[in-house]
This record gives C-alpha cells, structure tokens and sequence, in this order.
C-alpha cells in the first residue's frame, strides 16, 4: 500500500518504519528540515531501540522517504496516517493546533487529487474532536464531502517509549474509529498480519479509549506508589505485596469490576477501604487515591439520587435493596443508601427485592433491618406489582427483576438503570443509564 504519515516525531518515525518494514511504500512528512534530512540519510530523529536498523533497511529499500512537501506526500499515497503532536496548554487543555493545519493541509492537498484517499487520525484528541475540529477543516479545505470525497477514520496509538517496535508488532489492542467502510477495509487489509482482531468502534468512542487506557495507567501506577508507601511504612515489602495481588488474573488483573455502573458496597469493601486509610494515617501516610476512590463512590450516589429528583416525580419504584443481586446481605447497600436519602426527603417509595422479604430473614439481616431500617422494612412488597402500580419513576437496581419489570412497564414512565439491564440500551427519551 502507499502510505503517507504525517509528523516525524515519536509515534510517526516509528510507524512509518515499521509500515515500511512490513513492505508498504512510506512517505514520512514533516515540515521540520531537521528531521527530514535525518531520516532521508537513515539516522532516527529520535532513540527508540531498533529504529536506526529499520529506518536504514526502509531507506536502503526505497520503501520509505521523507520529505516536507505534503502534495507531494497525498498524491503520492492512498492512505495518510496523522501522528502530529497535542500538547497540553498552560490550562491544561488540549492544543489542537497542530492537528488542524495537518488536516487542513491534507484537505487542501487532497482538492487536487482525483483518486479518493483516506485520513488515518492517530494524535491524541479529546472525544469530539474528530467531529468538531478535524472533519470539518478536511471538508472545507478539500471542498469535498468525508465519507464521499475522502475517507476518514480515528486509530488510537498505544506505543510506549522504549519497547514501541515491539508493541508495533504485539499490540495489544487495535481499535478503529469508523467513519466510512472503504477506509475501514483499508485499515484492515494492513493489519491483516496481526494476531490481534481489529475492534471496530464508532469514532468518539476510538476517541475516548484512548484517554481511558492513559488515565488507567497512570491510576495503576499510583495506587501502587500508594500501596508501596503504607506498606513501607508499616514494615512490609510492598513489591512481594503487589506480586501476590497481580498474581491472580480472575478479579484482579481481569476485567472483573470494571463494568461501569453503581455505586460499591458490602460487607468487604467499604470496611477495608476506611480501615486501611486509617492505619495509613495513624502511620503518617497520605491516602490520595484511596480517598478519591471513596470520593468517587459517594458521586455515585449523589448521581443516582440527582437522576431521580431530576424527574420531577415523588412516587418512586426500587427495584432490589441487597448489596447485589442473589444476596440478602443489606450491610453497606448502596441501594439502601439511596432508599434512605430518598426517603428523608419526603418521597413516595416503594420496594421490591425478592431476597429481602422481612418475614423471612434471620440472624443478622433481620436485626439489621430491625435496628438500621424499620421505616424501609415497611415500605417493602413482597409483589412486584404493586411497584408498578404505585410508581412514576423505577430505579432498577436488580439486575434480573429488573429485567422482568422492563418487560411489564414500556408505558413512558421513566426507568433509571444502576445496572445496565440492556447492554443495547443507552440513555435516551424515558430510559436514563447512570453512566451509559
């Protein structure tokens, strides 16, 4: 394939070496001389391991050059990958600055092509962007329609400095932001010599996993900075710690939990999380991310709470009370947390939670409800349908009696999900996810 890549910087040398490597005829493009010229004479513009070797075998072969002259660079390929930088301003904000003058110089190369050519967005963007910024400045400096005159996609970079030929070519996701299905089966066809199957994702969605893996690692990164620190301070080996907790690949290295949803809760992790940040503080150690992670879980309730009141509505319809569902364990609830605000707060509720039925709990459950919750054990029904006969607005907090209601109650009264009932649902008209 012909290819041009836009940027001669980290991401861009190394793609557009490897894509050489891998056969294809590679224009590299940068209006930089200083890293022009370099590249043209086989040296790397910058130190990654093994990028001299493959920059000098892409020169050697004549499958990859560079120059700074962008019509050159469109008429001259079907394909161009955008790896041009986005620094962060003083504020913090993105600066797409450079993003914009690529695309514009794209569009305005491509005007004066014949053939359609697609446009790969590997920079870094904020959901949107694609959108906002970059489709339109191609649209209106090539005077043609995306999808129609040119093509346009978004492909999130995952190399990391120092191993990024090696990632190149172990990735371990490929994640294409769709836009049309020509430019799309291009992307494929270059990846075909991959192990890993492409995931094919609207284009904010492409957009928005690139910050999530970035924000990822770097709370990975800090909780165990964190977690080194008490252990530290408390006598203990905080890597034997942490090896042990990557160790299991079931609920912690996995994607167990990391489901967007509802509030945490139970009988575990609110009780260990407030223990540990108070041995931690006895020991003198800040607790950052631990108090944020506990900061976080107290929005969600305020969240679910607001998207209630947001309706306007005062009859309200719970569906399961339990800490999750197949459980009668009420200790820590979020559900419980949320029937309570409401509950102070002057609405109508009613409750159904086939596990929690007062006249046949024991021991511990039947003394929590007796002493923490009388007035909610009251406001409990053994009938799912007096739920729906008595509500304006349900909360679905039960997964699977959730799903029984939904297909009783498509009448326009509004439905909260804290669980995501549908994975084909998102929030819209009466139906509102807490975060989908």
């Amino acid at each position: 394939m012909q290819i041009s890549v836009f940027g001669i910087g980290y991401v861009g040398a190394v793609s557009a070496a490897c894509l050489a490597n891998d056969g294809h005829n590679v224009i590299a493009v940068d209006p930089n001389p200083q890293k022009v010229e370099p590249l043209n004479a086989g040296v790397s513009p910058i130190v990654e391991p093994g990028l001299d070797g493959l920059i000098q075998d892409g020169i050697r072969s004549k499958r990859l050059k560079a120059t700074s002259d962008v019509r050159e660079a469109i008429q001259g390929s079907d394909l161009s990958f955008v790896c041009v930088g986005t620094p962060s301003r003083p504020n913090g904000s993105l600066d797409t600055g450079f993003v914009t003058a690529a695309a514009e110089e794209i569009g305005a190369a491509i005007r004066e092509k014949n053939s359609f050519h697609s446009v790969v967005m590997r920079s870094t963007i904020l959901p949107g962007t694609m959108e906002s910024i970059i489709l339109p400045a191609l649209e209106r400096t090539s005077g043609r329609q995306a999808g129609v005159g040119f093509g346009v996609a978004y492909y999130p970079e995952f190399l990391r400095e120092s191993t990024a030929i090696a990632d190149y070519y172990d990735p371990g996701a490929i994640i294409f932001g769709r836009h049309d299905q020509a430019t799309v089966d291009r992307l494929l066809e270059l990846h075909k010599i991959f192990k890993v199957e492409p995931r094919i994702v609207s284009i904010r969605t492409a957009e928005a996993v690139k910050y999530t893996n970035n924000a990822w690692h770097a709370l990975k990164i800090s909780f165990a900075n964190e977690v080194g620190n008490i252990c530290k301070a408390a006598g203990i080996d905080g890597h034997a710690v942490m090896d042990v907790l990557c160790a299991d690949t079931r609920l912690n290295i996995s994607k167990a939990y990391l489901k967007p949803g509802f509030a945490f809760g139970g009988s575990c992790l609110p009780k260990d999380l407030r223990a540990l940040r108070f041995a931690a503080r006895k020991l003198e150690v800040p607790t950052p991310v631990l108090d944020a992670t506990m900061e976080a879980n107290e929005e969600q309730l305020r969240r679910a709470y607001s998207m209630v009141a947001a309706t306007g509505k005062r009859r309200i319809g719970i569906i399961g009370l339990s800490f999750k569902p197949e459980t009668d364990d009420l200790r820590e609830s979020p559900l419980v947390e949320l029937a309570e605000r409401l509950f102070g707060r002057g609405y109508d509720i009613r409750i159904y939670d086939p596990n929690i039925q007062v006249s046949k709990l024991t021991g511990a459950n039947l003394q929590f409800v007796r002493s923490h919750l009388p007035h909610l054990a009251s406001l409990l029904t053994a009938n799912i349908d007096e739920v729906v006969d008595h509500a304006e607005v349900f909360v679905l907090g039960n997964r699977a009696e959730a799903a029984r209601l939904m297909d009783v109650v498509d009448d326009g009264r509004p439905l909260i999900d804290l669980v995501r009932i549908d994975q084909t649902r998102c929030s819209g008209d009466f139906y509102q996810g807490i975060c989908w």
